[in-house]
């Protein structure tokens, strides 16, 4: 066994629990991607283990107005005062309104913008960071980072943090400066540096280079000069490489860190769910059929149709709006081959559930829903798109919804249904919230081609529907390491193979994958849902939190105390 396998199956043997642990990222308490979901569900499951030890730290882009996920604590704030009171911005002490409700600060960085060039030159003079080439939000980011790590330092210098041990783990390059600060002004505390994504990686997949045909030709100094990406992956790298603990979410984005950052993970840490998130049997269902309801009467207003609830196959996707690395091009070209190939023996509702430019409501839909008045039988214009958006034309997946002909002409069982617009019960139309509408469908679409985990795929199991992702994936990965094979749709999951060159194929994958479920009994349906939920169950918190403690006790026995 290697040295260093061995040392981490010590460290879970004999874990060694910090007083106190730091998670310092952009999407504590600010929902923007997947990181805000593995934060805010391991939250409810490290405040079961140790309550109140993990310390949240986010930004405070709300400047003192009421925020929907935090709520301030007098009492916190009076605990926590001797140590806030003498930063140089201002602190914010609450609770993080998820599950299990876990202590929170929010930093107001402004004042430090004005420091920046000197933050930066010391970054350079200590740690060879480049910042020469930033832009955009790598000043926000940065400053935000070195609120964090200043407000952690006054903690671990306060009388509260005497003779306690503490751990900082910084998510992203967002909070990489921050881990630096650590590094250098508090070396008795352990760092751990989480990459969720390569911003490298990233970069190449959204430019729409071949990232695995010539994976091993790819040099991550050079890729950036050429991505203009020189500083956010100088921070990146020299965080990845100064923490006492490198960690990223799977063996696909691990491959990344080597090759790119120049360091490989110490750990594969896993993203988990809580079972908390979905809704009990009788609620479920009650849930389930009103957005099944909801989402088939939107169709019909919009396309003119006189779709059925019991006799509709909803199938869906959803997710950050990244074209090429959520797959939506070659999930729509899947669809397409549906239609044209007569592979349809009842209607489908295809749901696409993506931000766009977002205008606003479609008031002529809008209108047709609040009267109520069924059936329908013309469509309205632009018949695939339920909001307004300030870009229509320009937007590539209506343009490949246009290329594919997935404009609801009326001559089709195949309906597609682009929602673009945030699930947050404010919509003007649904309104419901994401899981309350992932409730409603039958088999979920994720053919990724840059996913370092997969978030979407995972909560779709866990609500009980199958859904297909691709090998590519770091949850299709991890599927197929579960079930000791290649998944396939009896599985629960099925994963496809994608490359950089097979993008037929995998259209037409996802096209017999339909097709393959559509002429399943209800019976078989049901057994197919069973194991998606019991799959679901081996990537519970309860599970994948015990590489978290290892991560921890690894930062602190590299530390100098």
């Amino acid at each position: 066994m290697h040295p260093k396998h061995e040392c981490l199956l010590t460290m879970q043997k004999e874990t060694v629990i910090p007083d106190y642990i730091f998670q310092i990222s952009w999407e504590v308490c600010h929902k923007v991607g997947g990181i805000y979901t593995v934060l805010s569900t391991a939250a409810q499951t490290l405040q079961r283990q140790h309550p109140d030890h993990t310390l949240y730290i986010g930004p405070d882009l709300w400047k003192g107005s009421d925020h929907p996920l935090f709520k301030e604590d007098s009492a916190l704030a009076a605990t926590w005062n001797e140590v806030t009171t003498a930063l140089p911005f201002g602190v914010r002490a609450g609770r993080w309104q998820i599950p299990g409700e876990p202590i929170c600060f929010l930093v107001d960085f402004a004042p430090l913008m004005e420091r920046r060039n000197d933050v930066y030159a010391a970054m350079w003079r200590d740690f060879g960071v480049d910042s020469l080439q930033a832009y955009g939000d790598y000043h926000e980011a940065c400053m935000f980072s070195l609120a964090a790590a200043m407000l952690a330092e006054a903690i671990v210098g306060s009388p509260r943090g005497e003779g306690k041990q503490f751990v900082f783990q910084a998510h992203e390059w967002m909070s990489g400066c921050g881990l630096l600060y650590v590094r250098k002004h508090c070396p008795e505390v352990g760092t751990i540096f989480t990459t969720h994504a390569t911003s490298i990686g990233r970069s190449i997949t959204t430019n729409d280079k071949p990232l695995y045909d010539y994976f091993e030709g790819y040099q991550g100094d050079q890729m950036a000069r050429e991505l203009h990406m020189e500083a956010k992956h100088s921070i990146e790298k020299q965080a990845a490489l100064h923490a006492h603990c490198m960690t990223t979410v799977s063996e696909a984005t691990d491959r990344e860190c080597a090759q790119f950052l120049g360091r490989r993970s110490d750990i594969i840490l896993m993203n988990g769910f809580e079972e908390a998130f979905v809704p009990k049997d009788t609620d479920f269902r009650k849930k389930r059929r009103l957005a099944r309801e909801i989402m088939v009467s939107m169709a019909n207003a919009l396309m003119g149709t006189q779709l059925k609830e019991r006799k509709t196959l909803i199938v869906s996707t959803s997710g950050r709006n990244d074209f090429r690395c959520k797959g939506f091009d070659v999930l729509l070209s899947g669809l397409s081959r549906l239609e044209n190939e007569g592979m349809l023996s009842q209607d489908v509702l295809a749901v696409i559930a993506v931000p766009c430019w977002k205008k606003g409501v479609r008031e002529d839909l809008k209108h047709r829903m609040e009267e109520g008045i069924e059936p329908y039988y013309s469509p309205l214009p632009h018949p695939y798109i339920t909001h307004e958006l300030h870009n229509l034309d320009e937007d590539r997946i209506v343009a490949t919804m246009r290329a594919c002909h997935l404009t609801n002409d009326g001559k089709s069982r195949l309906h597609v249904m682009l929602i673009p617009s945030y699930l947050d019960r404010a919509d003007g139309l649904l309104n419901l919230d994401y899981y309350d509408w992932l409730t409603g469908s039958d088999l979920c679409l994720y053919p990724s081609y840059y996913e370092p985990w997969g978030y979407t795929c995972l909560e779709s199991i866990a609500f009980g529907i199958p859904c297909l992702t691709t090998q590519l994936s770091g949850f299709g990965q991890w599927v197929n390491q579960s079930v000791g094979h290649p998944s396939t749709l009896a599985d629960g999951v099925a994963v496809v193979e994608r490359t950089d060159s097979s993008y037929e194929q995998t259209a037409q994958a996802i096209a017999q994958t339909i097709r393959d479920f559509m002429t399943l009994s209800s019976e078989e349906k049901r057994k197919i849902r069973r194991k998606a939920k019991r799959l679901s169950k081996q990537a519970l918190w309860k599970h994948f939190i015990k590489n978290y403690y290892t991560a921890f006790a690894l930062s602190l026995s590299k530390r100098k105390p």
